[in-house]
């Protein structure tokens, strides 16, 4: 016969009970005031055993003190509460550059205030603005030392920053963009409880880097013959852009995201619409949505310029539906970039007379739109056919119609085309005089 093991009976403490394992460690366990049986863990929720039983009875009578305290927290209770201590206090101590970076990549994944998505070429713009002007001041500080102090001197250097696309400029063009995301940036830190409170910000006001004070809006808006003069001085197959952003009202990514298909004729393709579907944006190069859904748009080709409409799809564009009605190179099926545009666009610029100095492609829009406006458009009927997504509520009330839509087109084409044949004449005579 086998010897009998002879097993050893748990010893009752005064509090608790302790155990010798197998293993000649000691066990500590107790009642909770849960009236739940704890063995010992460790701070991390782990098994805990003793090398000695005096070890164990010390670590017991610990335990018994905390619970006469009401200190005490059953194990997992206690682990989740020292890791958000834990996180509380990294929070507490994370630098502006850790907590900027985070937030890029927060914006980039979670939606905007209207429930989308911000566009790539957006978080792009910001993350330029973190690091080209607001790291190297604020990296190193811990968010919750940013103070409106420390902004407002942060506002004052940003605004004396000398301008990189004038040299001399009286503004740089710059500081309200970049105050403006180190704004959004702090209420993110104050939501998150890394920051007690939004500091002060000033945001400084925008001027404009190109003109003087001088300069007014009006200055901008384009006459008939120099539009006319801008098509001639583009080169094909590129210059129809031209009269789609001054006649037509289109922004530079919708005549660069242009394609065949986008152009509706009537019959006898003697008047045509153009629907406004998508966008090339200018930072990642790639096709995207409109900029709003009021963005999304269709208009009247006004009739000045249908007969180069007709010309241009018919010699420069592919044959395809989607093929690009502004392309890299004639027929082709390659988008035109938006830098190699501007390159082209500055030379075109620069024969045309009277224009003002760093004209921008993006005035010929404006010059559109006031004309638009000159023949007698609402405001309804301006925000729609410009595509912008402000007064929505009025544009609800105050809905444009197509038909009246063609109108104002047709209006404003016949008295730009007037101009242009009266400006022809003039010239004609003055060079038959000279002869």
């Amino acid at each position: 016969m086998g010897t009998k093991t002879e097993v050893r009976p748990q010893k009752r403490e005064a509090w608790g009970r302790l155990r010798k394992l197998p293993s000649k460690r000691w066990q500590a366990r107790f009642v909770g005031p849960d009236d739940k049986v704890y063995s010992a863990r460790t701070e991390d929720d782990k098994p805990l055993t003793f090398l000695t039983k005096g070890d164990a009875r010390a670590w017991l009578n610990g335990v018994h003190a905390a619970i006469s305290r009401g200190e005490w927290l059953p194990p997992g209770e206690a682990v989740r509460r020292r890791r958000a201590a834990a996180e509380a206090a990294a929070a507490r101590d994370v630098t502006f550059r850790e907590y900027a970076e985070r937030w890029l990549e927060r914006i980039a994944t979670e939606p905007g205030k209207g429930g989308k998505l911000r566009r790539p070429g957006t978080v792009l713009a910001y993350r330029g603005r973190v690091r080209n002007y607001l790291t190297a001041p604020l990296g190193d500080v811990k968010v919750r030392e940013i103070d409106t102090d420390r902004v407002r001197a942060l506002v004052i250097k940003l605004v004396a920053m000398p301008s990189v696309l004038k040299e001399d400029a009286r503004h740089n063009g710059i500081a309200g963009d970049a105050v403006d995301v180190l704004k959004m940036i702090l209420r993110a830190a104050v939501r998150d409880g890394v920051l007690a409170k939004m500091p002060d910000v000033p945001t400084p006001r925008r001027k404009s880097v190109r003109h003087d004070d001088s300069h007014t809006p009006e200055d901008d808006v384009a006459t008939p013959t120099q539009v006319d003069a801008l098509h001639a001085a583009v080169p094909q197959p590129w210059r129809i852009a031209v009269l789609f952003a001054a006649w037509c009202q289109l922004r530079r990514g919708e005549v660069l995201g242009l394609q065949r298909h986008d152009i509706v004729w009537n019959s006898d393709r003697t008047a045509a619409i153009v629907h406004v579907r998508r966008q090339k944006n200018g930072s990642t190069g790639k096709l995207s949505d409109p900029k709003s859904d009021s963005g999304r748009r269709s208009m009247a080709v006004p009739p000045l310029m249908i007969e180069r409409l007709r010309e241009h799809l018919d010699q420069h564009v592919g044959r395809g539906r989607m093929a690009p009605v502004v392309p890299g190179a004639a027929r082709g099926n390659q988008y035109l970039s938006a830098s190699r545009w501007n390159g082209i666009w500055a030379g075109a610029r620069g024969a045309v007379a009277g224009l003002p100095d760093g004209y921008r492609f993006h005035d010929l829009r404006h010059t559109g739109l006031t004309r638009i406006a000159q023949e007698g458009a609402t405001l309804a009927e301006l925000m729609r056919r410009g595509g912008h997504s402000d007064v929505t509520v009025l544009l609800r009330y105050q809905k444009a119609t197509m038909a009246r839509d063609i109108e104002l087109a047709a209006r404003m084409s016949a008295t730009a085309g007037e101009e242009i044949r009266l400006e022809k004449e003039r010239a004609k005579s003055r060079r038959d005089r000279a002869a």
